[in-house]
C-alpha cells in the first residue's frame, strides 16, 4: 500500500511515547497501511497537528501533566469539526467512565499492553479510512 495512517501521539512522558511506538511499529494489520507516529508532548502542540489536518486517529494519555488527555480528548470533539477517532490510555479501569463522557472511541490501559494495542489501534483506523491521506 502506498497510503500512510497519521497517528498523532500525546503524552508529556517521553516513556509512555516510546512504549506506544514500540507497540505499534509501522503497520497494525496487513489490511490497513503504514503508519506515521506524530508524537507530542504539550496541549497546545496537540491543537496545532490536529489543526493542520490529516490525522486518521489521535492516542492520548489520561496521564499527561499538566493537561491530561481525557480533558483535551473532550476539548478535540467539541471544538474540531472533523475530528479523528481518539484512544485514551488510562491506568485505572475505573476512569473509563471519563472516556465515556469525553467521547473518545476507546480505551487502553497504562502499562502499554503490546498485544493488545495494535488490534485496538486497527479497529479505530478502520473507523477512519475515508481521512487516511495517499
Amino acid at each position: 500500500m502506498s497510503e500512510t495512517a497519521r497517528v498523532l501521539l500525546y503524552s508529556s512522558d517521553a516513556n509512555v511515547r516510546r512504549d506506544v511506538r514500540v507497540a505499534l511499529g509501522k503497520q497494525v494489520a496487513p489490511d490497513l497501511p503504514e503508519i506515521e507516529v506524530v508524537e507530542v508532548a504539550t496541549h497546545p502542540e496537540v491543537f496545532r497537528q490536529l489543526d493542520a489536518g490529516g490525522y486518521a486517529l489521535a492516542i492520548l494519555d489520561g496521564e499527561a501533566n499538566p493537561a491530561g488527555g481525557i480533558g483535551i480528548a473532550y476539548q478535540i470533539k467539541e471544538e474540531l469539526d472533523s475530528p479523528p477517532p481518539v484512544l485514551l490510555l488510562v491506568v485505572r479501569v475505573a476512569d473509563a467512565w471519563l472516556a465515556t463522557w469525553s467521547r473518545a472511541e476507546a480505551v487502553a490501559p497504562l502499562p502499554i499492553d503490546p498485544l493488545k494495542l495494535p488490534g485496538q489501534v486497527a479497529q479505530l483506523l478502520r473507523l477512519s479510512q475515508p481521512q487516511v491521506n495517499a
